[in-house]
């Protein structure tokens, strides 16, 4: 019995309780695994359906990425006419989610958010299969956490128009048909529907909204969606702690800027995590005149550069893909900088001399900077980044706040870590542990136990090291290569026979714990074209086009098991089929088109070049597979010569100790830039 201070020591709390955040991760107090002294018979929980119907209008909605809301017979309070129009309004930090959808049979209407733009994609039993309505020229971003208001017009039964913020977006003309629903899905909807033969080929995995809502309207009549029988994990309000964006991902072209007052070079602290698989690109950068402050990693070290004074971290490298903490400090006397609990610093050479012009705003770049060509853009993830500021109290950045964003990411940090065998953690100099040292391979005190993403971390399953070390000549798997060094690991082959656009029949062999990953991608110079399979949440995802539409055949079971398994993935015009281990055959189709499919090489194994398939697959998914693949054929022939490999190792077998290993085919590593002192 855990016994509270004196101070606690107060009588339990009568009264309904709804939602809570712990980590500024929402979560429900009505899911609660265990309950103690409450019995829900004879105390009924408080009613969610007891807002007033003429306040709904003005109600926000909490949807936590897995809840949804379900209204039946939506003709009861409207009915579909000359005009129809739905209305709702959003606000979400998120990339992508499902807003609105419509299912009856083969016929579906679906209202979704992918890489922050509105995608309207609808089937009425047309004759030329589904259209999509897409916002091609930007014209309203939806992710920035502010509400916006969505409409969607469909006029004369013939053409479909969205409107964001009263404004005009986009309009879309179809063969005539009158809309042929009577139940609306909004924010989500129940997986044997996502998962339905109907939608599987349409819509992206991960789907339901996350974040807020409000105002749903059908034919200008409210709907009160907590009063909606099958509404699931719904909650009523808006937690600002849900739309907060503290992490930020860049993809080695993006930056994020902000203008505040700060005073960089005098009675200054500041401090952000960082993860990357990368060993170079600049963090943070500020400028003023030729003065300048930046921090980077160089060669895996950071770097603290303050008016030309350098302060670099020990050798230790840090493009891990683990979580490190940067805290910088600048005094009139001294420089200071903190990586992990590595403390280094520097005398202040201008000592006594004050900053000029403290109390302006300073502009300031997380991740990259357009004025600084002497360093590379950041490829990773920035979080929990704080200031001191001259105007106001210490917290920690909001990157939605930001002023500007140039490709960013603020809401997923897809970076996993370096396989096993790419990392060496022993001390300097030293080929064994030190009697009061920690055995290597445990858990470190300091090092993330989990991955805010999903994605495994490799090493926390290495076993712990013995005096008995493996052996010197381990035996690789014959055709088998380990992928997974870096986040663009890959090989390329330029292999693509004549008839390829016709039919191709692809095998390959895998095995993985990784729960997401590149395996396969070839796409024309544009990426309109495309064939990919990957890896999500376990389960493998095969896919391509079929015109302007796209076949999808993802697995019901997970093979991230670290088993090999046998998977077959053909393409066959507009059909498609997937069997894994000669035992699951799946099968996908769609109606035929008269463009025709037009591929260019290369084919990508294991990952694919930086910023590519990003137009095509989920985030998580397009970085590199982490683990090994084999037997790659291409119509029952062998394809074994690469015109290009990155990052790949041997597949050996049998367990894995620290370190990197060179085996005897030649293995090798190229050293970056290093200066030679004669």
């Amino acid at each position: 019995v855990v016994q509270l201070p004196a101070t606690l020591n107060l009588p339990g709390y009568v009264g309904c309780l709804e939602l809570a955040t712990l980590n500024n991760d929402v979560i429900s107090l009505y899911n609660f695994k265990h309950i103690y002294n409450m019995d829900p018979s004879k105390s009924v929980p408080c009613a969610r359906d007891k807002l007033a119907f003429t306040q709904s209008r003005a109600a926000s909605y909490f949807f936590d990425g897995s809840s949804y809301a379900v209204v039946r017979d939506i003709t009861r309070r409207g009915k579909f006419g000359q005009v129809t129009r739905f209305d709702i309004e959003v606000r979400t930090p998120a990339d992508n989610g499902l807003v609105l959808l419509m299912v009856n049979g083969s016929m579906f209407f679906s209202l979704e958010m992918r890489s922050g733009y509105l995608h309207v994609l609808y089937d009425f039993g047309f004759s030329n299969g589904p259209v999509h309505l897409e916002d091609t020229m930007k014209k309203a971003q939806i992710n920035d956490a502010k509400y916006h208001e969505i409409s969607i017009i469909y006029h004369n039964d013939k053409k479909m128009i969205l409107v964001v913020d009263r404004r005009h977006v986009k309009s879309m003309d179809n063969e005539k048909m009158k809309i042929p629903f009577t139940d609306i899905y909004i924010g989500g909807a129940p997986p044997e529907i996502l998962q339905s033969r109907t939608l599987r080929g349409y819509l992206p995995l991960d789907i339901n909204f996350r974040g807020c809502m409000k105002g749903f309207q059908f034919q200008k009549k409210d709907f009160n969606l907590l009063e909606q029988k099958e509404t699931l994990g719904v909650g009523y309000g808006c937690p600002e702690d849900s739309l907060i964006s503290r992490r930020a991902y860049f993809n080695g072209q993006s930056f994020i800027a902000s203008t505040q007052k700060i005073s960089f070079f005098d009675g200054f602290e500041g401090g952000f995590n960082f993860r990357t698989l990368q060993p170079n690109g600049l963090l943070f950068y500020y400028a003023s005149g030729s003065d300048a402050f930046c921090i980077s990693l160089d060669n895996g070290t950071v770097v603290m550069d303050i008016k030309g004074v350098k302060v670099q971290s020990s050798d230790k490298q840090y493009n891990d893909g683990l979580s490190h903490c940067i805290i910088t400090s600048v005094s009139p006397t001294r420089y200071e900088l903190v990586v992990d609990k590595s403390r280094l610093g520097s005398k202040n050479p201008t000592k006594g001399k004050a900053e000029q012009n403290q109390a302006g705003e300073k502009k300031f770049y997380f991740g990259g900077s357009p004025i600084s060509p002497q360093y590379a853009n950041f490829t990773g993830c920035i979080s929990n980044a704080y200031f001191t500021r001259l105007d106001r109290d210490v917290e920690v950045e909001d990157f939605q706040r930001y002023a500007e964003k140039v490709h960013a990411s603020l809401y997923e940090c897809p970076i996993e870590s370096s396989p096993l065998f790419l990392l060496h953690k022993k001390g300097k100099n030293s080929s064994s542990p030190k009697p009061n040292q920690s055995k290597k391979g445990g858990k470190s005190k300091d090092a993330p136990s989990w991955d805010p993403v999903g994605l495994k971390f490799l090493e926390r399953k290495a076993p712990r090291e013995s005096p008995c070390h493996l052996s010197n000549s381990p035996r690789a798997i014959e055709h088998a290569y380990q992928y997974g060094g870096t986040a663009s690991s890959r090989q390329e082959f330029e292999y693509l026979k004549e008839d390829f656009g016709e039919k191709s029949q692809f095998s390959i062999r895998l095995k993985t714990r990784s729960s997401h990953g590149m395996i396969f991608y070839v796409s024309d110079q544009e990426e309109n074209n495309f064939m990919t399979l990957f890896l999500a949440n376990g389960r493998l995802v095969f896919m391509f086009n079929v015109g302007q539409e796209k076949l999808k055949i993802r697995s019901q079971e997970r093979y991230n098991d670290g088993l090999w398994h046998d998977v077959i993935f053909v393409r066959e015009k507009s059909s498609g089929r997937l069997i894994i281990d000669g035992l699951r055959v799946l099968e996908e189709s769609l109606p035929p088109t008269r463009k025709a499919w037009k591929i260019k090489g290369p084919i990508y194994l294991g990952g694919v070049a930086p910023r590519r398939a990003m137009k095509n697959v989920q985030i998580n998914s397009v970085y590199s597979f982490s683990s090994c693949l084999s037997h790659l054929q291409l119509n029952g022939t062998t394809i074994t010569s690469a015109s290009q490999t990155f990052s790949v190792t041997p597949c050996f077998e049998g367990p894995m100790e620290t370190g990197t290993y060179f085996s005897a085919e030649g293995g090798y590593v190229v050293l970056g830039n290093m200066t030679v002192v004669v």
